[in-house]
């Protein structure tokens, strides 16, 4: 094994030793559970206070409106379907994008069995909606639109903002899955006319199990979890307080940090891209070229499979992703990639580099030493190179 060198944040991110700090104590000793009265159940409850507050200013929404689950695919679950089920009194239409997560899509076609339909927005070939369609879209029974922030795959950001504005004009619910955004960028619910918004604790270098999901006073939404009545009725489970205590201490670190932070990976992003560009015939970007997320380098290659280079990456220590993670086991391209008009073999090319807090520029030169040798040897024995 050779040292290894990370480029998947977007698939999750390590725990921030800050982060891991302030768990701690709530995996030791303050271990109550928060439907307790008694003193133990009372500490807690109020270290769960404190992190709704964080989480909700975050993203300045009220703190009644901010509910933590335990992933970003409950949450966006909770919001396709518990939004579809409680205003079926106003129709049976759902619009989303093309190149949604695939806790969105397959939730969507799921409802579809169950006498929904569904409308899938496409997108232009660097992975943005037509706003013009969307509005054409939008029908008197249209219940919800819920579009991505910013792709997992090509990073390319959404203009959420005028999204809202159509939504609010429309009377339709507008929700965003802020998985890859949050954190990154500064969202405002409110002057984004956000109804609905999903983000995760382990993109921001938080613990998995804990995620956000934000609920708009007045938004009709039934529950997928029925029990003790916990998250104001929303969401029963008892609740993962470690978990969510290391998520707001990740909120507010990245608070802190943002800016610089985000100056920092534009510059190694775009190194990257320039770096591999330059030095590799038969590359090319995927995503749109400067509306993208700070950290997200996706590119395919022409003649090369995608998974003979991840592999031949890792033998050099390097970690990268052939896509999302979620689907990452799956033989089939992209469908985010198709959606945007690329060819099934260059989608079967590609491959995502995800920067993060402790990439440096020494691992983005390494890459780029690395990988034009690697991509030569596979177009010498590739079945495609003729």
């Amino acid at each position: 094994m050779k040292k290894s060198i990370y480029f998947d944040y977007a698939a999750t991110t390590p725990i921030d030793p800050k982060v891991l700090k302030a768990m701690m104590p709530y995996l030791e000793k303050k271990y109550g559970n928060t439907a307790s009265m008694h003193q133990c159940g009372r500490i807690v409850n109020d270290a769960l206070t404190e992190s709704r507050k964080t989480v909700s200013r975050s993203i300045m929404a009220k703190f009644s409106e901010t509910y933590f689950t335990a992933s970003a695919t409950e949450s966006n679950n909770t919001v396709i379907k518990g939004v579809a089920w409680a205003n079926q009194d106003k129709g049976k239409h759902i619009i989303i994008s093309s190149i949604e997560h695939d806790c969105i899509l397959n939730s969507a076609k799921w409802l579809e069995k169950q006498g929904w339909e569904i409308t899938q927005l496409k997108v232009d070939e660097n992975g943005l909606i037509d706003l013009d369609q969307l509005k054409k879209s939008i029908r008197p029974d249209t219940v919800l639109v819920s579009i991505i922030h910013a792709s997992n795959e090509v990073g390319t950001i959404q203009n959420i903002t005028e999204i809202g504005k159509i939504c609010r004009k429309k009377n339709v619910y507008f929700h965003t899955d802020a998985s890859q955004s949050y954190g990154k960028i500064v969202i405002d619910v409110n002057k984004s006319n956000i109804d609905l918004l999903t983000a995760s604790s382990h993109k921001i270098y938080g613990p998995k199990g804990a995620a956000l999901l934000y609920v708009r006073h007045g938004v009709k939404i039934e529950s997928l979890l029925h029990g003790g009545g916990h998250e104001n009725g929303l969401r029963s489970s008892t609740v993962n307080v470690p978990a969510i205590v290391g998520f707001a201490r990740a909120v507010e670190i990245y608070q802190q940090e943002r800016k610089k932070e985000a100056k920092r990976l534009t510059a190694l992003r775009d190194k990257l891209t320039k770096g591999i560009l330059e030095n590799i015939k038969g590359s090319q970007l995927n995503g749109h070229p400067t509306q993208r997320l700070s950290n997200n380098v996706n590119i395919s290659f022409d003649k090369v499979e995608g998974e003979s280079i991840l592999m031949m990456l890792d033998m050099e220590g390097i970690a990268v992703s052939t896509g999302s993670a979620c689907a990452s086991a799956s033989l089939e391209p992209s469908h985010v990639l198709l959606a945007m008009g690329i060819s099934v073999e260059l989608a079967h090319s590609s491959i995502r580099f995800s920067l993060g807090r402790w990439t440096t520029e020494k691992e983005i030169e390494q890459v780029i030493l690395v990988l034009p040798k690697i991509i030569k040897k596979l177009r010498k024995i590739s079945p495609f190179k003729n």
